[in-house]
């Protein structure tokens, strides 16, 4: 959904149009997380050019060409945006993020996806940075995964990526 969208949408409207998208057979648009058979975390990880408001973030806007890398601006290859993480209040800091991680990069690497990109926080020049901040996840969470810095030209905001092995 654009920015536009989502304001002018109902709670209700956006579980629907969530409920379709898991629903219509294509590649699901997230993972999610149980903990003893209870839902405790969702990520949410697509195609990159599913998300109109990552395109024209400032984020990745000033990342220029480290976001776009390959010959022409092109990705070498299908890129994943993984724009989101929610985990239940109890079930913070006990691993579930980076749960959530693993299973976001092995979902999109098993739908073709050659580069998972992510936009997280980095706290430490983000001191203030609380948890309605930290929705993309935070930038240890991303490098710990594996994931590579392509761009820090937002202060406190990364764009890092993990390449997909090659499996030619």
């Amino acid at each position: 959904m654009t920015g536009a969208d989502w304001n002018d949408s109902t709670p209700p409207e956006r579980k629907n149009h969530l409920r379709a998208r898991f629903e219509a057979g294509t590649p699901a648009p997230g993972v999610l997380a149980f903990r003893d058979g209870a839902p405790v975390g969702w990520c949410a990880v697509e195609p990159r050019d599913c998300y109109p408001r990552i395109l024209r973030s400032q984020v990745l806007k000033a990342a220029g060409p480290a976001a776009h890398g390959g010959p022409g601006g092109k990705p070498e290859g299908p890129v994943w945006s993984v724009s989101c993480f929610v985990v239940a209040p109890g079930h913070r800091r006990s691993g579930v993020a980076a749960a959530l991680l693993r299973a976001a990069v092995g979902h999109a690497v098993g739908h073709g996806a050659r580069i998972v990109e992510g936009y997280p926080v980095d706290p430490t020049l983000r001191p203030k940075a609380g948890p309605a901040d930290l929705y993309q996840g935070t930038l240890k969470l991303f490098l710990d995964a594996g994931f590579e810095v392509v761009s820090n030209a937002v202060p406190g905001r990364a764009v890092v990526r993990f390449a997909a092995p090659d499996r030619s």
